[in-house]
């Protein structure tokens, strides 16, 4: 026999349990489709200065290695790591033995030659006899040029030596004896985007800054716009002369330098619109697609105080930006504007 008192009670229970459970899912529909109240603006495009942000590491203009063609030991080192040297200056001199042997056969050569010279001149000689002792003479004069230039070594131009590999004594055997930077013109490599190829100039003028002089700018002129595309970065390279006579910059500091490129009309946003994914360099904005929020990625432009460039395909002039309201929406969340 069924205890109706018994029965009723698990009723009770059952009809409790599934009150909890359809207002539980009812809360989480809810919550699930619940409505942010958000801001929002029209996007519109606005005219900018724009320019165009760098940044490289100075280089010497020219570098050196200083060292002979010809094997040989090293008599003299004149000059030391961070001598100043004019051009021409005498830097190294290696054993003699070889040129001055080369040079007195010149000169006792060139003596011979202008006895035949003067035979010569008289027509007491024969033509061919005159040709092969010019011919021998030319050769040794050049043979000598190319023995003092490898035994007394002389700095190119006018710069600050930057290594010396050797000390008096020692055999050269390959290494540079010196190394010769100038320092009174540098020089920057930077990569400039493949669509201001058509508006950057050799001689365009702008300046340099780093951080070891804060507030101060140095001037720089575009020497060289390299006529090639990198087909990976789509960047072009671009030379930059920088005249450093106070010797302030010097090779391995980093700089930043802009380059203004005229007026354009582009969109921008409200820094504090643009969201950061955690843990990546990704940023994103939110648009008004009737009613719900729309994720957009983007990348971000210029700077303008607190608003920013922001670019992407289905960024255009007319949708809506949201501005506040930001950090509670999804992609998808169903929003009402106020």
């Amino acid at each position: 026999m069924i205890n109706i008192k018994h029965y009723s009670l698990i009723a009770a229970s059952a009809l409790l349990l599934a009150s909890c459970s359809s207002k539980d899912d009812k809360a989480a529909d809810t919550e699930k489709e619940k409505v942010e109240t958000v801001s929002v603006m029209k996007l519109q495009k606005h005219d900018i200065m724009r320019i165009l942000t760098f940044s490289g590491v100075l280089q010497p203009y020219q570098k050196v290695a200083v060292a002979p063609a010809l094997q040989g030991r090293i008599t003299n080192l004149y000059v030391e790591v961070g001598d100043r040297v004019s051009q021409g200056q005498m830097l190294a001199k290696m054993d003699e033995t070889q040129y001055l042997s080369t040079k007195l056969n010149y000169e006792n050569t060139k003596t011979d030659f202008n006895r035949i010279k003067i035979l010569n001149d008289s027509n007491n000689i024969a033509k061919q006899t005159f040709d092969q002792a010019k011919s021998g003479l030319e050769v040794l004069e050049t043979s000598l040029k190319n023995l003092e230039q490898n035994t007394y070594l002389r700095a190119p131009f006018a710069g600050v030596v930057s290594a010396r590999n050797y000390e008096p004594g020692e055999l050269f055997a390959g290494q540079a004896i010196y190394e010769i930077v100038q320092i009174n013109t540098l020089k920057a490599l930077v990569e400039v985007p493949e669509t201001y190829f058509p508006q950057v100039k050799q001689g365009m003028k702008l300046n340099i800054a780093t951080d070891t002089y804060k507030g101060e700018t140095f001037p720089a002129t575009i020497e060289v716009v390299y006529p090639t595309i990198d087909e990976k970065s789509h960047t072009f390279s671009i030379k930059l002369k920088i005249p450093n006579a106070a010797q302030k910059l010097r090779p391995g500091m980093y700089v930043s330098t802009t380059l203004e490129m005229g007026e354009e009309k582009t969109l921008t946003a409200p820094y504090n619109a643009v969201q950061k994914l955690q843990g990546s360099d990704e940023r994103y904005v939110f648009l008004n697609d009737n009613g719900r929020a729309k994720r957009v990625v983007v990348k971000l432009g210029q700077r303008f105080d607190d608003n920013v460039e922001i670019l992407a395909d289905e960024i255009t002039e007319g949708k809506q930006l949201v501005i506040q309201g930001v950090a509670k929406l999804h992609d998808g969340t169903p929003i009402t504007i106020k």
